[in-house]
């Protein structure tokens, strides 16, 4: 038998200690005993545990191969479908002219406006009403570069006989007369005189006729309600009304003096659709709204083209979006490309021919504005009407288009390796 160690010795005593604390207290013998504020002392605790803990295996997952590289031989192909917006608001309609049913002697009316989509969305909506052109005549000789006065020069100084050029050669969809001599500072044409030769080229053809004045805003208000009065029932555009007309106190009877007579006005800002809206609820106060056409200001191409693109873009998205001072067809003075000094002069060998460098000038700044979505042009060159007669033509021809050939408008097919080795490349 192996004798007890030190300390199992001293364990020993303890249990003999305890069994005979259990007997003094009568409880030897018992399975369970419970103990109140007994405080224990132990000097070493050993716990057992027959369970053992098995650390989980780890596995390594297959190794993934991967694929070959292969050169793509084709494009990948996903499904197109255009996003098409339906938009609250609309531009107005403007009928400009009057046939004799109508009380006047036009032999055809113009409808402008109407859009119910930005310019040549055809992928949404066609456009109700094709843009128009308007061929600039003058009631007095002005200084025309060469390109222009090669085709006028017989009838400069004659308005009626120009606009008749223009219509019968150039397809001019409407007249326009500007009453330049009318300026105080020029000839001081009184009104009467100027109505006159309204008259002279309501005569000599049958478009309906956009009314020019000289810029003065008191001149031009006496001229215009002289032109009202003589031809009335004719629904010509008067152009234009300022708000320079509302300073000086005129824009009332002006306004009041196209309404009475049956005609339409064009409401004239400079770059700022807020003084647009201004002056159009001006002229809500004396005149229908579908008798109202805006010009927001047309800069040439280099003297600020992009300014006037974005203000008639604006203009249009805003009349969509449901800005009722907004909703009105608009007109630009394409004929301002000339008043840039490359259109004309003479430059170095780089820019010759010199006979094309005008209408191509002008035939910008007018298709840039179209894609805007101006409704009327004021031009001049032959060249520059009929290649933008053309352009709205081939336009409004097309029909809505298919999906499938919106997204293949541009595509490509890349050479396999092999086929690029027989071709020796």
């Amino acid at each position: 038998m192996k004798p007890l160690g030190k300390k199992g010795a001293k364990e020993k005593a303890a249990a003999t200690e305890l069994t005979g604390l259990l007997e003094l207290l009568g409880l030897e013998g018992k399975r369970e005993i419970e103990l109140e504020d007994v405080e224990l002392s132990i000097g070493e605790l050993i716990l057992q545990s027959a369970a053992t803990i098995v650390a989980p295996r780890v596995t390594t997952p297959p190794a993934v191969l991967a694929p070959p590289k292969v050169k793509p031989t084709a494009i990948l192909e996903a499904p197109f479908t255009p996003f098409v917006q339906e938009y609250p608001g609309q531009v107005r309609e403007v009928t400009l002219g009057a046939t004799k049913s109508e009380g006047g002697s036009r032999g055809k009316t113009v409808v402008i406006g109407g859009a119910i989509t930005p310019a040549f969305y055809l992928f949404e909506k066609a456009a109700p009403h094709p843009p128009v052109i308007t061929v600039d005549t003058f009631d007095m000789q002005v200084r025309l570069p060469k390109a222009i006065r090669m085709y006028v020069e017989e009838v400069w100084d004659d308005p009626a006989a120009w606009a008749k050029i223009a219509v019968d050669k150039w397809g001019a969809d409407l007249i326009t007369v500007h009453l330049l001599s009318t300026d105080p500072l020029i000839k001081d044409t009184p009104p009467a005189e100027a109505a006159k030769t309204v008259e002279e080229v309501l005569q000599a053809v049958d478009v309906p006729l956009i009314i020019g004045g000289c810029g003065d805003p008191k001149k031009d208000a006496e001229v215009f309600m002289k032109v009202a009065e003589v031809a009335e029932g004719e629904r010509v555009l008067l152009s234009s009304l300022t708000l320079d007309m509302g300073e000086t106190g005129v824009l009332e009877g002006v306004a009041k003096a196209a309404e009475k007579y049956g005609h339409l006005v064009l409401s004239f800002t400079a770059l700022d659709l807020n003084r647009a809206r201004e002056l159009n609820r001006k002229l809500y106060d004396y005149i229908p709204e579908d008798r109202i056409i805006m010009d927001l200001t047309t800069a040439a191409l280099g003297y600020g083209l992009e300014y006037s693109f974005t203000i008639h873009e604006r203009a249009r998205i805003a009349a969509l979006m449901g800005d009722s001072e907004l909703q009105h067809p608009t007109l630009a003075g394409t004929t301002n490309a000339w008043a840039a000094r490359e259109t004309w002069l003479k430059l170095g060998p780089e820019w010759e021919p010199r006979r094309l460098r005008g209408p191509l000038w002008e035939t910008t700044t007018a298709l840039a504005l179209l894609l805007a979505g101006v409704d009327v042009f004021m031009m001049m060159h032959p060249d520059a009407i009929r290649t933008m007669r053309k352009v709205i033509q081939q336009l409004m021809s097309r029909s809505k288009p298919k999906p499938d050939k919106i997204a293949n408008w541009v595509n490509a097919r890349i050479k396999g390796e092999d086929e690029h080795d027989r071709e020796g490349n």
